[in-house]
């Protein structure tokens, strides 16, 4: 018998052809799994009717994040192709990265625009710290995000088998998207168009940073999942935001990492710094209190994080629900409601 500590536990199939590699046009069609905990009934929907379940009096809490794009193409001087993928900066002049190819210590890497790398460490998971110059000379994060911005691409999830294109520029951003520093998108933001957001404008609402990185790709690797150590993200919330999230006990997070910096902030009362809670069945939610979200990855830390608001076997249920009804699942998929 399954239990909630096994990492096994939280597997399930997902038929390849449910992965959505694009996104759905007009985002309103896009389905909506709408779950009522108190009746356990499922109703199924489509985003052209999501205001209508929001609860009366919910605080909507979004995340603002602006995705970089982080995915740049260069050389080794030997020629070998190298694909970096930036994290970010950890002081004035020394990122993290993700590098795909071989490289060593002292490797520099040729880019576009006179750019170069120079490797200064190699870490696990192919993760590398370097120094970035042009013309010789040494560059800061300020510079470093310009030159991405006019060389980069976007960084699609990995389960997104194709190359990103202009499009994905807008399609991988949410329409509020503001403060630059995710390689990831919140993706429960990427259902709502300009018109969603002047509604959500007109109810009560506020924002919170959390900066994705590419943590929320690694897979949860402890048979048991108390022994997971979760990634770091930065986070920020404004004094505004503080007092209306202080002040509210219905408060509906658009996506899993609002979810998370409001459940980091409800335990500690930090409003910036690193965010590294792992909601799971273990250690439930104490302040959201609705969710929306997309569908995620078998035993990954997104699908315990909902368990944790429904249980892990109607979690589970509810996902099998999903695909017999075919849903679209992950980053550009559907949604699902927790009420």
């Amino acid at each position: 018998m399954m239990n909630n500590e096994a990492l096994e536990s939280y597997n399930y199939h997902l038929p390849q052809e449910l992965i959505a590699t694009n996104p759905i046009s007009p985002k309103s069609s896009a389905k909506l799994l709408v779950y009522k905990r108190n009746t356990d009934e499922i109703i199924h929907s489509n985003f052209g009717e999501f205001f209508d379940f929001i609860p009366k009096d919910s605080l909507i809490v979004l995340n603002d994040t602006k995705v970089l794009k982080a995915r740049i193409f260069g050389n080794k001087k030997s020629g070998g192709q190298i694909e970096l993928l930036y994290h970010n900066a950890l002081n004035y002049n020394t990122f993290k990265v993700q590098i795909k190819g071989k490289v060593k210590n002292g490797d520099e890497i040729i880019f576009a625009n006179n750019l170069k790398a120079i490797i200064k460490e190699c870490l696990d998971n192919g993760i590398r710290i370097v120094e970035f110059y042009k013309d010789s000379k040494i560059l800061d994060e300020n510079i470093i995000l310009k030159i991405l911005d006019e060389i980069g691409c976007m960084p699609l999830p990995p389960y997104i088998k194709r190359e990103s294109d202009l499009s994905d520029e807008t399609s991988y951003q949410s329409v509020f998207a503001k403060n630059l520093g995710a390689i990831a998108a919140p993706t429960a933001s990427l259902h709502f168009d300009d018109n969603d957001f002047g509604k959500i404008k007109s109810l009560n609402h506020c924002f919170v940073t959390l900066h994705i990185g590419a943590g929320t790709f690694f897979g949860v690797e402890s048979s048991n999942i108390k022994n997971h150590k979760m990634h770091t993200e930065s986070f920020f919330i404004s004094k505004d935001s503080k007092e209306k999230i202080d002040n509210s006990n219905e408060i509906l997070c658009i996506g899993t990492t609002a979810c998370r910096c409001i459940e980091f902030y409800a335990r500690n009362k930090k409003t910036n710094g690193d965010c590294d809670i792992f909601i799971n069945p273990f250690n439930k939610p104490i302040k959201t209190k609705y969710l929306l979200t997309n569908f995620h990855l078998p035993k990954s830390s997104l699908i315990m994080l909902v368990s944790a608001f429904i249980g892990r076997e109607k979690t589970l249920k509810i996902y099998q629900n999903a695909i017999n009804n075919k849903y679209r699942f992950y980053s550009y998929g559907d949604g699902m409601l927790i009420l």
